[in-house]
């Protein structure tokens, strides 16, 4: 919800942690899980924001929140709402400074991976 200046009211912002908070470790396990790699995946791919209904996730709405809220807890998304949708995108700049190359590579390892996956008979 927003007021007339366009801020979000406070009920309605999400914690999220500074870039001085992230952590490896962190940012690891949040793309440890196959469907957070997707939708990281996904967001690279976009290059902007997508609402969480963007997403085609073959689990439950709670499971899908939950994946959400892992990524954005451990600083790999940044989660906002407008109006009515939670619109999500991916950190990128922040990773890339805090751990040149990273997501890069990571998101090249997992491209290699699904190619392998899908060719193999």
């Amino acid at each position: 919800m927003t007021d007339v200046t366009g801020a979000v009211a406070p009920g309605r912002a999400l914690p999220h942690p500074e870039r001085e908070e992230i952590r490896l470790e962190a940012v690891l396990h949040a793309l440890s899980d196959p469907m957070r790699l997707r939708i990281v995946r996904e967001l690279a791919d976009d290059g902007g924001e997508l609402t969480c209904s963007d997403f085609e996730l073959p689990v439950t709405k709670s499971t899908t929140t939950h994946h959400f809220r892992v990524l954005r807890e451990s600083g790999v998304i940044r989660q906002v709402y407008r109006g009515t949708a939670k619109m999500n995108g991916l950190r990128r700049g922040d990773l890339d400074d805090l751990f040149p190359g990273l997501l890069a590579s990571l998101l090249a390892a997992a491209d290699r991976q699904s190619a392998r996956l899908h060719d193999a008979p």
